[in-house]
């Protein structure tokens, strides 16, 4: 891989963990969801009316429907993602949701697609396994409440995290649609489907906008941007060599929780996201 491309994948790795970051530290709720999603078509309107005007696009009722069954799946991670920050702690939730992703999808590709796991593959589902149970500091899981609901809404969300990634695999392969339209297409899906909510509770909408400005326009940004920046490496770098690095995310996510969100057990969950990060890069290059 070229300096170029590490470069491109580590600043999206950094971006990613910085958005979940302050979705964390917002602790908002449903509102908020529809606030920086709405916050993030806006900042992207030149670039996809760029991509329109630029590239052949045709999209028909099939690309919209595929579009809208993307931006459910994506609707109700980011609602289930901002409730797990609101309830537990950042360096628990954030690495297992994004390890367990990866791990579900090789799953996925063994059972539905009938793909063969090497040893390495194997070995990294085990890696992952064991962190997660280094993360929970082991049984204690049993014995403190505060741990098992972070611990299930990691595996919820990197649950959602394997869904569409899955589905947007299918869809970027199979038709027409842009990688970036169809981010922008989600974003969009994702506030026409929250705006009578947003209606609603209104008043809600003016008080994040209000307090969480910052991190609305930090999300509405870096979020579509990290996935952005892994599209450009993919054209400079084999996709086998950027999905690894771009895991790094997992490690970053965690020291921000420790250092900057002074979470608990942070020598512990830095070492369990090393762990993690090793299983999972052996999973992606298996």
């Amino acid at each position: 891989m070229s300096i170029w491309a590490l470069s491109l994948v580590m600043t999206a790795a950094i971006l990613h963990a910085i958005w979940n970051f302050l979705a964390k530290k917002s602790l908002g709720g449903t509102s908020f969801v529809w606030l920086y999603t709405f916050t993030s078509t806006v900042i992207y309107s030149p670039i996809v009316l760029g991509v329109i005007l630029w590239t052949d696009v045709s999209i028909g009722w099939v690309e919209v429907g595929l579009i809208v069954a993307s931006a459910l799946l994506h609707l109700l991670y980011a609602v289930t993602l901002q409730k797990g920050y609101r309830i537990g702690d950042f360096s628990l939730i954030y690495p297992i949701a994004r390890g367990i992703g990866p791990m579900l999808i090789a799953f996925a590709a063994f059972l539905l697609l009938k793909e063969e796991l090497s040893a390495l593959g194997k070995s990294g589902i085990f890696l992952i396994i064991c962190s997660v149970f280094i993360f929970t500091g082991g049984f204690r899981i049993l014995r403190e409440r505060t741990v098992l609901p972070s611990v299930l809404y990691g595996l919820l969300i990197g649950c959602m995290i394997a869904s569409y990634s899955l589905l947007d695999k299918y869809i970027v392969s199979v038709s027409i649609i842009h990688p970036i339209l169809l981010n922008y297409g989600t974003n969009l899906g994702v506030s026409l489907m929250l705006f009578p909510f947003a209606k609603k509770h209104w008043q809600d909408v003016r008080l994040d906008w209000s307090s969480r400005k910052l991190e609305t326009i930090g999300i509405g940004l870096f979020n579509p941007l990290a996935y952005i920046l892994v599209l450009i490496a993919m054209v400079h770098a084999p996709v086998s060599y950027v999905a690894p690095v771009r895991e790094l995310s997992i490690l970053i996510g965690a020291i921000l929780g420790v250092v900057f969100l002074k979470e608990s057990f942070g020598r512990q969950r830095i070492i369990a996201a090393l762990v993690m990060v090793i299983g999972v890069i052996m999973v992606a290059v298996s």
